[in-house]
């Protein structure tokens, strides 16, 4: 992912900032409809990549079968091809059933709803694509809306008519990348209030170059993390240590379902820091989330 990135980072403060006053107030409002132990989502924005080979996939894996290997390892995926075009029946039906029982795909919302027609007299268009990946059945997670930086505040009665539209069994996070939506309290405020009134979640993305995108704002009892990393720094992993203290007080409070996206520079160390993402969390939070497996290699003359 580009957008934000920094070439550098040294002077970036990458510290969380505090929870949005209603935050926690709005998972405690939801806790007790919450059944059972919260449901815990860690993936990655691609299942295609070919170093992973000999890494998270079997070395000698066709490329066909990625999805396959994939879902073996991660049990979530943020799906961002749906927003270049919307899959045929066909197409959802064999990802349905290329993956395990309690994996969640995470569509993208169509560039031509989001970005291009920015979500005017899109209802023909979005009934198209929500009926698409309702075909997922129980492998349907949230869905994500990403606006573009042009969305500014003037257009929340746009951004109301289509999370209104959207039908119930279609769950909705919200990504806003306009600079305004965080500058002025009372936008937000309207923001905020109408995606609580449909149900509707945010997503917190977490990039160098625009810390204001963390408003640390839940509407729901649902959070959606877009975490995009620099190559393995060292501030990754601080970083990572940080959003798991966090989501142990957000899970007390009673957060009932997180989805954690890891992005990395091409994403051929996204798997590393999802795996230590994983393993913070199941130490801290004392959660027993399925840690992937790495396939170890033979070197050759070891056997002499």
């Amino acid at each position: 992912m580009d957008f934000g990135k920094l070439a550098d980072i040294s002077k970036v403060d990458f510290s969380l900032p505090p929870d949005h006053p209603d935050t926690i107030a709005t998972l405690q409002h939801n806790a007790t409809s919450g059944t059972g132990a919260p449901a815990i989502f860690i993936g990655l924005p691609v299942w295609v990549n070919k170093a992973w080979a000999g890494q998270i996939y079997p070395a000698s894996m066709r490329e066909k079968d990625s999805l396959h290997w994939y879902g073996k390892q991660f049990n979530t995926i943020e799906l961002n091809s749906t927003h270049y075009h919307i899959p045929s029946p066909d197409t959802i039906d064999r990802w349905r059933h290329t993956v395990p029982q309690g994996f969640r795909f995470c569509p993208k919302f169509p560039q031509l709803i989001s970005h291009e027609a920015q979500l005017r007299r899109t209802q023909d268009l979005t009934a198209t694509f929500c009926e698409a990946i309702a075909g997922l059945e129980e492998k349907l997670g949230a869905s994500f809306l990403q606006l573009p930086p042009l969305f500014g505040p003037r257009q929340l009665s746009d951004l109301e008519a289509l999370v209104q539209f959207v039908p119930e069994s279609v769950p909705l996070a919200v990504e806003l990348r306009h600079p305004d939506w965080f500058k002025s309290q009372a936008a937000a405020q309207e923001l905020y209030e109408v995606l609580e009134k449909y149900r509707v979640s945010t997503v917190l993305t977490d990039v160098a170059g625009r810390r204001d995108m963390l408003h640390m704002r839940l509407t729901t009892p649902v959070a959606m993390v877009r975490f995009v990393g620099n190559g393995l720094h060292p501030t990754d992993y601080s970083r990572i240590d940080a959003w798991v203290e966090r989501l142990q007080h957000w899970l007390e409070a009673g957060l009932q379902q997180l989805y954690f996206f890891v992005h990395e520079p091409d994403n051929t160390v996204a798997p590393d820091l999802a795996m230590y993402l994983i393993e913070k969390l199941n130490t801290v939070c004392k959660l027993h989330i399925k840690s992937p497996k790495k396939f170890v290699q033979a070197v050759q003359g070891e056997l002499f």
